[in-house]
């Protein structure tokens, strides 16, 4: 077995990558161009180190691994956000919304493409 580098935290039976310096710079700028931004903190699972889920006001999201839980509430908290346990709060219905149109979307961008017999 190989060994992951000392940037990837064991969880459970597997390793994952730790979160970083390139994802915090994703999450700040994701946050400041974009408006009516939540973030929604997901815990550690067999399969993934804490993560936090960015919303905006139209549903567009992003996700990244963050250092803990107590450090997503805080990023949050500095780019006033509001912040919750994902894990009690479920995700927003506007982010499954925004998703059901990205995936329609798709859809008609390939049916476009197919030449017709």
């Amino acid at each position: 077995m190989s060994n992951p580098g000392r940037d990837a935290a064991r969880t459970g039976s597997t390793r994952v990558r730790a979160a970083d310096r390139a994802d915090e710079e994703h999450l700040r700028t994701w946050v400041q161009e974009r408006r009516g931004v939540e973030g929604f903190v997901e815990p550690r699972t067999a399969v993934s180190e804490v993560t936090l889920l960015l919303v905006a006001h139209d549903g567009e999201w992003t996700r990244r691994r963050v250092p803990s839980i107590g450090w997503a509430h805080d990023f949050c908290n500095r780019h006033q956000v509001p912040s919750y346990d994902a894990a009690v709060v479920g995700v927003p219905q506007r982010m499954r919304d925004y998703n059901s149109r990205v995936r329609q979307a798709q859809k008609q961008r390939e049916q476009q493409r197919r030449p017709e017999s």
